[in-house]
Formats: C-alpha cells, sequence, structure tokens
C-alpha cells in the first residue's frame, strides 16, 4: 500500500501520519501467540507443580507444548506459503491442517501415554494454552493493517483525495 500523504502534524513527541501494512503478519501472530501460550504453560505448569508435583507440572508443559506445536505450524505455513502464493493460502492451511491432525495422532498413539502423565493437568495444560493462544490470535489479527482495495489511480496532474 502506497500513500503520497505527508506525515502530518506533531502530536506529542512523534509525527501524526499515515500507517502503512502490517509487515509479516503471520510471524508477528507466531510471537503475540508464542508469549500468550508460554505464559498460559507457565500459569497451569506452576499450579500442577504446587498441587500435585512435579509429574503434574511436565503433564501439563507437555499437552500446553503439543498445542503451541501445533498451532505454530500453521503460522509457519502462513508465513513462507502466503508470501509466495498470498492466494493459495486457506488452501495451505486445510491441507497443513489434515497433515497435523493425522501426524500428531499417529505420533501419540504410537508412543503411548507415559506412566507419569497425568491425564488432567496435560488437559488442563492443553485447554488453557489453546484459549490464551486463541484469544491473543484474534487480538492480533485485529490490530493487522491489511489492505482491502487497490489504490485510486490518479490521472496524470490530478490530486490524490
Amino acid at each position: 500500500m502506497t500513500s503520497n500523504a505527508e506525515p502530518g502534524r506533531k502530536s506529542g513527541a512523534g509525527e501524526v501520519g499515515v500507517s502503512g501494512p502490517t509487515k509479516s503478519l503471520w510471524l508477528r501472530l507466531l510471537a503475540i501467540s508464542s508469549a500468550a501460550g508460554g505464559g498460559a504453560l507457565l500459569l497451569t505448569s506452576l499450579a500442577a507443580l504446587l498441587l500435585d508435583g512435579t509429574a503434574a507440572a511436565l503433564s501439563s508443559l507437555f499437552g500446553g507444548a503439543l498445542v503451541i506445536a501445533f498451532f505454530a505450524i500453521s503460522l509457519l505455513v502462513g508465513h513462507f506459503g502466503g508470501r509466495n502464493h498470498s492466494s493459495g493460502a486457506i488452501g495451505l492451511f486445510a491441507a497443513t491442517y489434515f497433515v497435523k491432525v493425522v501426524g500428531f495422532a499417529v505420533v501419540l498413539f504410537a508412543i503411548g501415554s507415559p506412566d507419569w502423565l497425568n491425564g488432567r493437568w496435560f488437559l488442563a495444560g492443553a485447554v488453557v494454552t489453546v484459549v490464551l493462544w486463541q484469544a491473543a490470535e484474534i487480538y492480533g489479527f485485529s490490530k493487522a493493517r491489511l489492505q482491502l482495495y487497490n489504490d485510486p489511480d490518479t490521472p496524470e496532474g490530478g490530486t490524490d483525495v
């Protein structure tokens, strides 16, 4: 998105002007969501450690880490795939989702449930991480600057309104 707007008048410590598009939307969402997911991991793991011990804390960490890995793969696919072929990003997301679900299921069934895994804390870590991750993604999308329409063509010598 380009503009010939001037930066504008001074307001406070900086200039007020035109803001540009969000650079690297997917990586920005990954950073925001990872921070929220990491916070969720810390909260649930600390609660699990205090209430049920080390195995519960590790179970919570494992559940949340799987969620973070699952969602981070999508955002990375969006970043790398959308950069080269933005109109095909939805198709990439759908294909990636299928591969992730099948892949994670195969890995989890192959590994099985370790003896130390506490199912309730595993679920709690996963659910809290999903909720905070999704909230962070919604917040990140709401702050994104996406150009919906092309800039108008101005005739030679015309004004840009």
